[in-house]
């Protein structure tokens, strides 16, 4: 259980370059008045739109994406009292399966809980400035839009 931050809203929001600790952000998040937990993980998966992926590079200008990010969550937090929030956006070169993106959403209920998490990653995708390049099989490297769902075709490609 954390110890210090504020009792709600965002406890910890951070650009980091080292693997993400998803129990360290569930410790962060955790208070005893917390009856629900939401963890959302985004990984780096092996296919994209049928073709196979070997890895991903995830850049930004950090300044900006740290405050966006920070934004966000606090705009989640203000939408629903009694929240509490953790999260972390990993930048770097990740191979299959490494966490990219962990939130974690504490509240007293599951439904708020939940919600929460969902309307973070999803207002993370739109405008928090990270891009992201798969590197595929074939060696083919490709910029794709964050903000496109699963399935969507890449933006550009380079070699």
């Amino acid at each position: 259980m954390s110890t210090t931050g504020p009792t709600f809203g965002v406890v910890h929001a951070a650009i980091v370059h080292a693997p993400i600790d998803v129990t360290t952000l569930i410790a962060r998040a955790q208070a005893p008045g917390v009856g629900a937990l939401s963890v959302f993980v985004g990984t780096v998966r092996d296919l994209n739109d049928g073709r196979p992926v070997t890895g991903m590079d995830y850049e930004a200008y950090e300044a900006m994406a740290a405050s966006e990010l920070a934004a966000v969550a606090q705009e989640v937090c203000d939408a629903q009292p009694g929240l509490r929030v953790a999260l972390e956006h990993r930048l770097g070169t990740l191979s299959i399966g490494e966490a990219s993106v962990a939130i974690v959403a504490a509240h007293a209920h599951r439904a708020e809980a939940c919600d929460s998490a969902r309307a973070i990653i999803e207002a993370l995708k739109v405008r928090v400035p990270i891009w992201k390049r798969e590197h595929y099989v074939d060696g083919e490297r490709a910029w794709v839009d964050p903000t496109k769902s699963a399935g969507a075709a890449p933006t550009g490609a380079e070699r």
